[in-house]
């Protein structure tokens, strides 16, 4: 239960850091295009990411190798845990948002019409 509440704090907290890179970029590059904007946010964070996962794997790979059986089962949920916390960090958080904002803009337009139609 400790690996899988790490984990998801983890991946958590490195979609929070990518989403803010967005929306601060969001407002710099008006005029550029959204697709652009996600792509420079996820290049600028890529490095943090990767550094941050590799720290953390430099810890509990030797967990892993030379650990008891109580701390070996941690050390691979955790091993698992961060490949893909990275992975959906990187690959699906910053893919989800542009359909996000998307359905925000139709809402929103959606709210508009019928508070006008009153």
């Amino acid at each position: 239960m400790a690996a899988l509440l790490t984990i998801i704090g983890h991946s958590l907290n490195d979609t929070i850091v990518i989403f803010d890179r967005i929306r601060e970029n969001v407002r710099g590059r008006r005029h550029t295009d959204f697709a652009t904007v996600i792509n420079a946010s996820v290049n600028q964070t890529f490095s943090r990411t990767i550094l941050t996962s590799a720290t953390t794997l430099m810890v509990v790979v030797p967990l892993f190798c030379f650990g008891g059986q109580v701390i070996h089962d941690f050390a691979f949920a955790m091993l698992v845990g961060l490949i893909a916390g990275v992975y959906t960090t990187i690959f699906i958080a910053s893919s989800i948002w542009p359909y996000w904002q998307q359905y925000a803009l139709r809402t929103q337009t959606r709210t508009a019409r019928v508070g006008s139609v009153r």
